[in-house]
């Protein structure tokens, strides 16, 4: 009998080339397949609910496989993170009904932006976290972001490059606050994302909150869908993939 499991995926992104398989690196998917692989000795694919890029973390990245075998559920949880290398982890590992499909039944994604903002770089959060030195003013980004909320065309804030015909996509909720370190907290939750596209509002923001764009700005750069209007791309290594939901 043919089983699908799903599984949550957390992983440190730094060394990695993203998370789908490619000929010029290692990927996140490359690994758990050629783990599972070996724990049941079939060829795995591993279905990701989306791809994260190069340099990009998850705290709960989604997937599923399809098996023939007979491994109970913490036998492979147990016996795949024995396999995986340290920075990447299996949080679950739990049977799926067969209709579900990691990408295509996502309801909506939330993912989390962390700037370090303070006069010194970061030493241990530097592979986590985007040094800005200079001071941000969330007051002014609060501002900008109920711009973003609701149904727009995201071309200006996407990869010239993003392979994605369709570039509408429904912010669903967005957020900016500062920790007591001094770390401020981006979050996203929406139907969909286009490649680049939290980077780049995140880049915006920046700018808005250093005081070199209005915050009622970025409603004439949603609609000119011209990417060479918005901020600069953030990053990859501050960004999380922080959940993912389904309906």
């Amino acid at each position: 009998m043919i089983r699908n499991i799903r599984l949550i995926v957390e992983y440190d992104g730094s060394a990695y080339c993203g998370w789908q398989r490619q000929e010029n690196g290692i990927s996140i998917q490359q690994l758990l397949e050629e783990s599972l692989g070996r724990m049941t000795g079939e060829e795995i694919r591993v279905v990701g609910s989306g791809r994260t890029d190069a340099g990009v973390h998850a705290l709960r990245q989604v997937a599923h496989f399809r098996t023939a075998s007979r491994l109970g559920e913490r036998n492979l949880l147990m016996g795949i993170n024995s396999l995986l290398p340290a920075d990447i982890a299996v949080l679950e590992v739990r049977g799926a009904d067969p209709s579900f499909h990691a990408r295509f039944s996502v309801k909506s994604k939330v993912y989390l932006y962390r700037i370090c903002n303070r006069p010194v770089r970061p030493a241990l959060e530097r592979n986590r976290a985007w040094f800005v030195w200079e001071p941000l003013d969330l007051a002014r980004i609060g501002e900008a972001l109920p711009l973003f909320r609701g149904t727009h065309d995201f071309t200006s804030f996407c990869s010239t490059h993003t392979d994605s015909p369709n570039r509408i996509r429904t912010i669903l909720a967005i957020d900016a606050e500062r920790d007591l370190s001094g770390m401020v907290h981006i979050s996203l939750e929406a139907d969909g994302f286009l490649r680049y596209m939290v980077r780049t509002i995140v880049g915006t923001l920046v700018d808005v909150g250093r005081g070199k764009l209005p915050p009622e700005e970025v409603a004439a750069i949603l609609q000119a869908k011209d990417r060479r209007r918005a901020g600069l791309t953030a990053p990859a290594h501050g960004l999380f993939l922080k959940d993912v939901i389904y309906g």
